[in-house]
């Protein structure tokens, strides 16, 4: 037997060998297991994940990959706290003529199989050891011709400064579609009028971006916003073209995710006839309030014919008009004093007058036709969320569930359910709400019933539902790259997480309204 003194100092080296293998795999990069980053929570508290119920469509096999390096010195443009989690997973997305839109696809395959720990001054060329293939996504066809926005006119009242600030957004959907866009520009609350040249250098600027665009003063010299607002019916329809067959007042934080989509929307209506089309806000105290209307944030449709009619009534309009009526309110105000055309309501548009925390509204699977305050509700970056559509069409905001855990909401978020969640038949066709709602007395309506139903109740963060949000997305070599973050719990040890995926088609064509050139 060997002395009591042997062992202790044979045990003690053992330890420190280990050790040091454990310290040196970290100061490597070596990869663990994401799911092992929730699941370690869970066991904790003795609590099991859970194989998903329903029929799964399969996908690409997940063997773990060769070794492989990745530069990854990129991340130094981000806002990070090191020490961070970091995986990266590869879409190949492969369009089908058989494959539909769904509110929810279920995919076989793990998402993000494991996860690497980078240090401060982490090597920008990172060596990992399983690299698995890229994941193939069918999705719909996807049009091989531009898109024809030429019936289309799009009318917006704001400021320089407004507009320069609204301009990436505005290109994400009307850059090289043909559609014009009419913006009238007013003085601001402080400093002077813009001057001609100005006005004439953006419009230059923004043309050879792509887009058809002409400035203009407004028609007064002394006018108030809400009056310029209105005054952009007759300014569209006046400088109509033979093909203009719809004519759209809106607010320079309206965002259209799809000129398609939106076209699309539209061939249900003549425009021949008389269509005030539009949304109402989603928050049911506005509707009480302000009434029946096309609210301006989400876009009001004019058809040709109701455009003609309310140019032909503009300055009786404008004259019966009260000061204190709102831009949208003043559309509607004339409709109703001079036609029988009421509203017709499209719930996929959308004023977002809901505010607080709007996963609900973009993990719900539904594809918004308009998005609007995206200035204000905590700065959403509308253009770099639907970035990804240049590679896979109208994907936006479309949901993929990877495994038993985890969903994929296209652009905005990527979730973990930890707690056997999705096991437990969470029905996804109803949207989360995870917004504020504001009740109105004496209301059989809670809040938000007629434009975000079916809803279901929130789910508590970090414990049933753990969110991994949109940090930044950018082109990469005829890719799109979407990295998706997670920050740590404050005032614990618990390290960022950062999630990283790059889109990319079969053919590595890209959109034809692509504005990885601007």
């Amino acid at each position: 037997m060997l002395p009591r003194r042997s062992v202790i100092i044979f045990v003690c080296l053992v330890l420190l060998s280990a050790l040091g293998l454990t310290l040196h795999r970290i100061e490597q990069g070596k990869p663990g297991y994401l799911g092992d980053l929730v699941k370690s929570k869970l066991k904790n508290k003795g609590q099991e994940q859970q194989k998903s119920k329903g029929a799964v469509k399969p996908g690409s096999e997940q063997p773990q990959g060769e070794r492989c390096s990745r530069n990854i010195e990129w991340l130094a443009s981000l806002d990070l706290t090191y020490p961070i989690h970091y995986a990266e997973r590869d879409i190949v997305v492969r369009p089908s003529p058989n494959e539909k839109r769904q509110s929810l696809t279920k995919v076989d395959d793990t998402l993000f199989p494991q996860a690497t720990v980078l240090l401060p001054n982490q090597n920008p060329l990172l060596d990992l050891d399983h690299c698995p293939p890229p994941l193939v996504l069918e999705i719909p066809d996807i049009p091989t011709t531009p898109v024809d926005g030429s019936p289309m006119h799009f009318g917006i009242a704001t400021t320089m400064q407004r507009l320069e600030e609204s301009t990436p957004y505005i290109a994400r959907w009307l850059k090289n579609t043909g559609a014009k866009l009419f913006v009238v520009v007013s003085k601001p609350e402080q400093g002077g009028s813009p001057t001609a040249p100005e006005m004439a250098m953006k419009q230059a600027k923004m043309r050879k971006q792509g887009m058809d665009v002409t400035l203009l003063p407004p028609m007064k010299e002394e006018e108030q916003y809400t009056e310029t607002y209105f005054s952009l019916a007759k300014i569209m329809y006046t400088h109509r073209t033979e093909e203009a067959s719809w004519f759209v007042l809106m607010d320079d934080d309206t965002f259209f995710p799809s000129m398609r989509a939106l076209l699309a929307m539209l061939e249900k209506y003549d425009p021949a006839r008389e269509y005030w089309i539009g949304a109402v806000s989603e928050q049911w105290w506005s509707v009480a309030r302000y009434g029946m209307m096309a609210f301006g944030g989400a876009g009001i449709f004019l058809s040709r014919a109701l455009a003609a009619v309310i140019d032909e009534f503009y300055d009786v309009c404008t004259t019966e008009m009260h000061p204190a009526a709102g831009g949208d309110e003043r559309v509607m105000r004339c409709i109703y004093g001079h036609t029988e055309t009421k509203l017709t309501n499209e719930p996929n548009l959308h004023q977002m007058d809901i505010f607080g925390d709007l996963s609900g509204v973009y993990e719900s699977g539904r594809l918004p036709l308009s998005l609007h305050h995206w200035k204000g509700n905590a700065g959403y970056q509308v253009d770099l969320m639907s970035l990804v559509t240049d590679i896979c069409g109208e994907c936006f905001l479309q949901r993929w569930q990877f495994g038993d855990d985890t969903v994929l909401s296209n652009g905005y978020s990527i979730a973990v359910y930890p707690e056997g969640e999705l096991a437990n038949d969470l029905d996804f066709s109803k949207a989360e709400e995870t917004w504020d709602s504001h009740t109105v007395d004496e209301s059989v309506n809670p809040g938000t019933a007629h434009s975000m139903s079916p809803s279901r109740p929130k789910l508590a963060l970090g414990t049933q539902k753990i969110q991994y949000r949109l940090l930044e997305s950018a082109f990469v070599d005829g890719a799109v790259r979407q990295s998706y973050l997670r920050k740590g719990k404050e005032g614990s040890d618990e390290a960022d997480t950062l999630l990283v995926l790059y889109w990319r088609k079969e053919d590595g064509s890209v959109s034809h309204n692509s504005t990885q050139s601007t």
